[in-house]
């Protein structure tokens, strides 16, 4: 599987984007990202800060049969971008299934799945935000992060989005060894 890169400077949200791509360009597996996302959504309807200079991306393909169920990738999701993330920041990372990813105990990635159906093909979309030079002041249990604070080392989106897409595509082509136990 080969993700085909799209880059926009402005958007809703990726998830838009790729939902957009899949039903009225009939794309079948790609990668969307930003510079700025105006809508950004969270889990359980809640929105995403998208802060400009933080990475906001999608990646989407189809749910073929030899692919693992859905419910399974929000086991998956996570651990294939915390890797990613060590890459940057090698420090606590921690995971809160099904869609966050902490660094010393404070939030620096949030993850969004959702399945669409078109053409009676089953599209899985991966929404991923990572905090790379800032983070919001986030009024909740938990306090927020980004890669700069915890690194002192700002890294480009270009580079996060190369790794994400090798992460996944190794994980296509290694399917086979693949066992959710």
């Amino acid at each position: 599987m080969k993700f085909e890169i799209f880059k926009f400077d402005r958007a809703t949200s990726t998830n838009d984007v790729a939902i957009s791509l899949i039903k009225n360009k009939q794309k079948k597996v790609g990668c969307v990202y930003v510079d700025i996302q105006t809508k950004g959504r969270g889990t359980h309807g809640r929105e995403w800060v998208s802060q400009k200079g933080n990475l906001f991306a999608s990646i989407f393909f189809s749910l073929e049969k030899n692919y693992p169920p859905f419910n399974e990738f929000s086991i998956i999701n996570p651990i294939i971008i915390s890797d990613v993330i060590k890459h940057f920041c090698n420090k606590n990372i921690n995971l809160k299934f099904p869609n966050d990813i902490f660094v010393n105990g404070k939030k620096i990635c949030g993850i969004l799945q959702e399945l669409i159906v078109s053409n009676n093909r089953k599209f899985l979309i991966i929404g991923i935000g990572v905090n790379i030079i800032s983070n919001p002041e986030i009024n909740d249990e938990y306090q927020a992060t980004n890669i700069l604070l915890e690194t002192q080392k700002r890294p480009m989106i270009k580079e996060i989005i190369d790794l994400i897409i090798s992460s996944y595509e190794k994980f296509f082509i290694n399917l086979n060894s693949y066992n959710y136990e």
